[in-house]
């Protein structure tokens, strides 16, 4: 069965947004390019990429113009088939590279579903609200939190509200020189 990889940075104070739904508190490409050859490397281990609407309207005003001279991952980022989870776009074009597969109705079930599938794994980016109910679901194999050292005070985070404890099982640490932590957990 494939395994359904999720990525997410979060701030310090573990939010996936800050009160103005905004990422500013994310490090730039320019601060971010230590972590370019690892994701890279992670790339070659997915074949499928998972976005909800609002991330998907964040990646396409930039990813399908992104080149390898300024962010090594563009070309392997935009090639991989991609699936955008929405009940309001009709197509979601990815600039000249392949259009992104609609997918409507219960993102749940259809991604149970593509988890049965033979392939490499799958990889979900930002999509809070998929995320979380992906969560609900019990369906998510692997957490990869990036945590950026900055508190931002308040806003969304990642983990749904639980009437029970959910315990994760760390199974890759590290940092960077800028104070980014890498914290990887798989479900118990």
């Amino acid at each position: 069965m494939r395994k359904l990889i999720v990525e997410e940075w979060l701030s310090l104070d573990g939010f996936a947004e800050d009160r103005k739904g905004q990422l500013d508190f994310f490090p730039s490409s320019e601060e971010n390019r230590y972590a370019d050859e690892r994701q890279l490397e992670f790339l070659d281990t997915i074949d499928t990429i998972l976005l909800g609407r609002k991330t998907y309207e964040l990646f396409v005003d930039y990813w399908p113009m992104a080149t390898t001279d300024k962010e090594i991952i563009a070309d392997k980022l935009n090639q991989t088939p991609k699936m955008v989870f929405t009940n309001s776009l009709k197509k979601a074009p990815w600039g000249t590279w392949p259009e992104a597969e609609v997918m409507s109705g219960d993102a749940v079930d259809a991604i149970r579903k593509l988890k049965l599938r033979s392939g490499k794994d799958m990889m979900l980016w930002g999509s809070i609200s998929l995320t979380q109910a992906l969560i609900k679901a019990d369906l998510i194999d692997l957490y990869k939190i990036r945590l950026c050292p900055t508190v931002v005070g308040g806003g969304r985070p990642l983990f749904p509200v639980f009437d029970h404890y959910k315990s994760l099982k760390l199974v890759e640490q590290g940092s960077y020189e800028n104070g980014l932590i890498y914290l990887s957990y798989t479900a118990v």
